[in-house]
């Protein structure tokens, strides 16, 4: 294939799985709880391009396709780097990520898949060079969350971008 031709579209775009519920509809107050939630964990001490990074690897982690979408779009929204957020999953073999970065992404992987003995002293150690005791409490938070989020939407299965308008989220120009 000629690198200077654009692929063509498939004819037909295929469809995801259907959506089994809507659960805004059906728990309104526990919605409204969780994002609740998710907005005070937004004022915490963790900042804004370490708390995307860690929702994406989340919900890649979890194979969260809404969240995934979801989390790239704000993520290009608040100013990420295409390549960087390319590299996520395989940041360890990555050069594009800082220590602190790097600390963050481990702890959210060691918190999303608890191992049979836990979460290893060494991998707590590593990430406390790099954050304050207030900081991984905020940091643990976040990864509560979006494992929550993933949990509900992994289950419930929403159709991803169907609510950008409604988040803002066209502004990423990735529709």
């Amino acid at each position: 294939m000629d690198i200077n031709t654009t692929p063509r579209a498939p004819a037909t775009l295929p469809t995801g799985p259907a959506q089994r519920l809507d659960y805004a509809e059906q728990s309104p107050q526990l919605l409204k709880k969780l994002t609740e939630f998710n907005v005070a964990i937004a004022t915490g001490a963790i900042e804004e391009p370490i708390r995307d990074l860690v929702e994406i690897r989340a919900s890649q982690m979890n194979g969260c396709t809404f969240c995934i979408d979801m989390h790239v779009k704000m993520a290009k929204i608040h100013g990420e780097r295409d390549l960087r957020l390319h590299h996520i999953a395989a940041w360890r073999e990555s050069h594009l990520f800082t220590a602190r970065e790097r600390a963050a992404l481990a702890w959210t992987e060691g918190l999303t898949k608890i191992g049979e003995h836990g979460v290893p002293d060494g991998l707590y150690d590593r990430v406390r060079a790099e954050f304050s005791e207030k900081e991984i409490s905020d940091l643990s938070f976040i990864i509560v969350a979006i494992n929550a989020w993933n949990r509900l939407n992994v289950g419930f299965r929403p159709v991803p971008g169907a609510y950008d308008a409604k988040y803002g989220l066209t502004k990423a120009g990735l529709g």
